[in-house]
């Protein structure tokens, strides 16, 4: 697939990573001469210096053949104008957005991003997909990843396995006869930095982190076969009063009055906006790396610290900070995949990677086939989608036991008629059939090929 990408920041640079190495034509463009050096000693990739919304820049970067454009640059007006020329002037077929101002996303302008005003196919809100995941991460703080399949009846959850996992050391196929009306399925392992699909007589092992598939009305269970009945936090500290952390408090406000939120932003104007739109938060003016303010905010007494700013350094720095004045729980937001690495050793109980989750709502769109929903794991190691099953597909009819799938994917679940099915050998998939899957990359292509239209493809 030929694409171009406007803006080589950290998500147009990730986004170009992932898809170049995958095999795609990509081209990138940007402003600054500097990132797109860096893209194009880094990457198997086209890097053109100009204005992503100009004509001629777009012409030079081949829009013309182009089946894509993806504008993520920091600027609304030239992704949204980037399309819109791909559009007019080049026919590209898919075009996808990044969008940060909420106020071009509310509701009653709905049809904003229509073929006939402003037509982009995909509009990406990276604060409020970031705030959702980061609400999901709340409900459920025994699980490290929370994403939600099949119109949210089925639950993908990354799980550790601590010392005391009651389910260390027993083999997969002993947990489904200990646990015969357990709707869930261990569909991947990362172990001692390396993924792998497990068979039924493998084993877990402490200090695994093990993807789960699940029921959604299963999920508690399945954290606590696994040692994990953690509780929801109600006291909660947010540090970051940008669009991130006020969309989080904002839905928190929402579900009820439970739950206690202080947020700390150190920006005197944008802290007076928050509380003014906040009935319940209290908004702290100040630094999160200010003991005084952290004291102000009760940290000693908060279970969960969510630092939320713009600053990785700043994220990090106050959740140790925090963890080290007496709160239970910490979790942040960290873009820069070098600081991810070291954040167990520093206390950190979670920490959420924003570019992550938009190249995964890109990826979504560049599957082919029937692929409804996609979510990146472990860096790109490996992929859960989400793809409906048509009449065409060899996965239709004979029993799974008689199926020569591809060693390194696992079905985790089936969504049929609003019921979700736990797969075993005896399971068969019907036409129509929403199947959760779980695949390495190196996979993903054949996942694609078993929900293409046509059997033209086999």
């Amino acid at each position: 697939m030929r694409v171009i990408i406007c803006g080589a920041g950290q998500v147009g640079f990730g986004i170009a990573e992932r898809l170049a190495s995958e095999g795609n034509d990509v081209s990138v463009i940007d402003t600054s001469e500097q990132l797109i050096e860096r893209v194009r000693d880094t990457l198997d990739v086209r890097g053109i210096v100009g204005h992503g919304s100009h004509p001629d820049v777009l012409a030079a970067a081949g829009a013309d053949q182009a089946e894509m454009i993806i504008a993520v640059t920091l600027y609304d007006e030239v992704n949204m104008t980037a399309c819109q020329v791909a559009h007019s002037l080049f026919d590209v077929p898919t075009k996808i957005a990044r969008v940060r101002a909420q106020s071009y996303l509310g509701a009653h302008f709905g049809d904003l991003f229509s073929r006939d005003h402003l037509p982009i196919d995909v509009v990406i809100s990276p604060e409020k997909e970031v705030g959702q995941v980061v609400l999901k991460r709340i409900a459920l703080p025994g699980a490290t990843d929370v994403v939600q399949f099949a119109d949210d009846h089925v639950t993908m959850m990354a799980i550790e396995c601590s010392e005391d996992c009651p389910v260390v050391n027993t083999p997969l196929s002993q947990l489904t006869d200990l646990f015969p009306d357990l709707n869930a399925t261990v569909v991947g392992v990362w172990r001692n930095e390396k993924l792998f699909v497990p068979h039924s007589a493998d084993q877990l092992l402490t200090d695994d982190l093990v993807y789960v598939i699940s029921h959604r009305d299963q999920v508690r269970r399945t954290l606590s076969l696994f040692g994990h009945e953690e509780t929801e936090a109600r006291r909660i500290v947010i540090a970051g009063g940008g669009n991130i952390g006020h969309f989080v408090a904002t839905e928190l406000e929402r579900e009820g009055a439970r739950t206690n939120v202080k947020i700390i932003e150190h920006n005197r104007e944008r802290a007076i906006r928050v509380a003014d739109t906040l009935r319940r938060t209290i908004v702290l003016h100040g630094s999160a790396l200010d003991q005084q303010i952290l004291h102000e905010a009760d940290i000693q007494d908060a279970e969960l610290m969510v630092s939320l700013t713009n600053d990785d350094q700043v994220n990090v720095l106050s959740a140790v900070m925090a963890k080290k004045l007496g709160c239970d729980a910490t979790m942040s937001l960290i873009n820069d995949l070098g600081y991810q690495s070291f954040t167990a050793t520093l206390g950190i109980d979670a920490h959420i990677n924003p570019r992550a989750v938009t190249i995964s709502r890109v990826l979504q769109h560049m599957r082919r086939g029937r692929i409804r929903q996609v979510h990146s794991v472990q860096k790109g190691q490996a992929e859960v989608l989400e793809a409906e099953a048509l009449e065409t597909s060899p996965l239709v009819g004979p029993p799974l036991r008689e199926l020569d799938l591809p060693e390194d994917i696992r079905i985790g679940a089936i969504y049929r008629n609003g019921e979700v099915v736990r797969p075993d050998g005896e399971t068969r998939i019907k036409a129509h059939d929403r199947v959760v899957i779980f695949a390495k990359t190196s996979a993903v292509k054949q996942v694609e090929q078993l929900f293409r239209v046509s059997l033209q493809f086999f």
